[in-house]
């Protein structure tokens, strides 16, 4: 069951008198359930391409769809809504909100969706023990190195038991233990929540867990490549 799918993907920026092709023609299906990384130098589109898929910016040209809906049918407010109950966002700088303190950000969400208060609090609990920071939980960003905050925003994204999380360069700020023990907590979320995850990455680290990796070059796919999994 295909969980997104892009037909004739464009994203298109005037430069002067050019004309840069952001995202340029991809097709891309991504199955239930897949782990997945989009790989590529700075500037290959991995970024933009991720954004257009989680309804955070808008193709200039072709299609996508999320569980058989069309992004661009939905109004403002309806992917807003959307993304709220559906997708789980990892971001390169975090995103996290300065004056909530770690437990606090990673609730944020689950409080947008009116998640009884147990299962809030079970949920945070057990995720800021899995990334190894159970003991700031009371911290507030500031109080956090970058990997930390990182972590928080991993757990955060985790929270909801979304369908799908969109990760660009999730591992970028972590050293190497940390993120074998959050490639690791994906991997547990992937398997036992269903949960389907999409990287844009330079991190071999991150490739070498993907089931898939995906190469873009200059906005095309120039590579899809399934790999067997064994961890």
């Amino acid at each position: 069951m295909n969980v997104i799918e892009a037909k004739d993907l464009y994203k298109i920026y005037a430069d002067g008198d050019q004309q840069i092709n952001a995202v340029n023609g991809v097709n891309l299906t991504i199955e239930k359930g897949e782990f997945t990384a989009i790989v590529g130098p700075s500037g290959s589109g991995k970024t933009t391409l991720l954004n257009m898929i989680g309804g955070l910016d808008k193709p200039s040209m072709g299609s996508i769809k999320i569980d058989q809906e069309e992004m661009s049918s939905l109004s403002a407010n309806q992917l807003i809504d959307f993304r709220l109950n559906n997708i789980g966002f990892v971001f390169q700088a975090y995103n996290l909100i300065p004056v909530l303190t770690a437990e606090e950000n990673v609730e944020f969400t689950m409080l947008l969706q009116k998640r009884p208060y147990d299962e809030r609090k079970k949920r945070v609990k057990e995720l800021l023990e899995k990334v190894g920071l159970a003991e700031r939980h009371k911290n507030r960003p500031s109080e956090l190195s970058g990997g930390q905050q990182q972590r928080v925003a991993v757990a955060r994204a985790l929270a909801p038991k979304p369908k799908f999380i969109l990760a660009d360069e999730p591992t970028a700020n972590l050293d190497s233990k940390s993120t074998e023990n959050l490639l690791d907590l994906m991997l547990e979320m992937n398997k036992e929540e269903g949960i389907t995850f999409l990287f844009s990455t330079h991190d071999q680290r991150v490739i070498d867990h993907a089931r898939r990796v995906i190469k873009l070059e200059d906005g095309k796919i120039k590579s899809d490549e399934k790999h067997v999994f064994e961890k």
